[in-house]
């Protein structure tokens, strides 16, 4: 078996955009499993996100609070396809980032995190994959607003792919 995943974080809607683009729409009905690593700033995008995704692992961010917060944990954990997945909203300053979350999260493969809205694809020296988005809807410092897709599979993520997103006509 194979599970097809979209990786999402920082969508922060509506104040970074009034929506998700239709791209991110159209992952996310291809995805079995919709990852989201926080910072949703409004329940509406939760909601439609639950309704049409296949499945939903999802935490908050440091920017969502009341409803959000009650909705959804501030780590998440499952595992699909024999891969421990994790997801966590903050990981802290990129520096020392793979070992202090190599102490943290020692009984995971993968954990996807958010909240530097940059893309991230790491290792770190015990075998954890630290995977972040970046962010679909707010490019900060980067060329492009981002997500990822990938698939898991017997015990493995592959077919990691970090996708850009044309500029938004304002």
């Amino acid at each position: 078996m194979t599970t097809r995943l979209l990786i999402l974080a920082d969508t922060h809607l509506p104040k970074r955009a009034k929506v998700l683009p239709e791209e991110v729409w159209s992952a996310v009905d291809e995805a079995d499993l919709v990852v989201h690593a926080g910072d949703w700033v409004d329940v509406a995008t939760l909601d439609e996100l639950e309704e049409r995704s296949s499945r939903l692992l999802a935490v908050y961010g440091n920017n969502d609070h009341g409803e959000l917060r009650e909705r959804l944990p501030e780590v998440a954990r499952a595992e699909v396809e024999g891969v421990r997945i994790g997801v966590v909203h903050e990981t802290g300053d990129s520096k020392r980032r793979e070992a202090r979350c190599s102490e943290q999260y020692p009984d995971l493969d993968v954990l996807v995190f958010g909240h530097s809205h940059i893309p991230w694809d790491t290792t770190t020296a015990t075998g954890l994959r630290l995977i972040n988005p970046g962010s679909p809807t707010d490019r900060r410092r980067q060329p492009n607003c981002t997500y990822m897709t990938a698939v898991a599979e017997a015990g493995e993520i592959h077919d990691l792919q970090l996708h850009r997103l044309p500029p938004r006509i304002r």
